[in-house]
């Protein structure tokens, strides 16, 4: 029974000394984040980023729309897959690939369902703030960062 218990203990010690280093991996951004328009600062969606086959992929899971607009936008303008799509249910972000420990994310693709366009994508947390997540889209060395807001 002694011999039990000790190794509870040990099995407890071992979890909260690595409780750290777990939080901080891929798991920091799964989750749904408020994607904020850096153009007008308005809350435009919310993404859920989940894993899969060990990369990252998010989902529009809710559109927070004006009374003036579509309230329920298609991607017309894309050219793949996600032509005519709704932006509702939509996999905007894909193929993620975690930056070894970093909390940063590349190698990916990110698309706007406004314009149609798909931009080579990476995201990072600062470790300071675990709940901005930047996430940039870029063409050669033409970028656009946003901050998006864990929910």
């Amino acid at each position: 029974m002694n011999l039990r218990l000790n190794f509870q203990w040990a099995l407890m010690a071992l979890l909260f000394v690595n409780l750290p280093s777990i939080s901080s991996g891929q798991n920091a951004i799964l989750g749904q984040w408020k994607t904020i328009d850096d153009e007008t600062g308005r809350v435009k969606s919310i993404v859920e980023i989940s894993e899969r086959e060990g990369q990252l992929y998010g989902t529009v899971v809710e559109l927070f729309r004006l009374p003036e607009e579509d309230q329920d936008p298609h991607c017309d303008l894309c050219d793949d897959d996600r032509k005519d799509k709704r932006v509702l249910g939509m996999e905007i972000v894909r193929n993620m690939v975690q930056d070894g420990q970093k909390l940063e994310w590349e190698d990916g693709t990110i698309c706007d369902p406004k314009n149609g366009k798909v931009y080579d994508c990476e995201m990072w947390i600062d470790p300071d703030n675990m709940n901005e997540l930047k996430v940039r889209g870029y063409i050669l060395f033409l970028f656009r960062t946003q901050t998006w807001m864990r929910v």
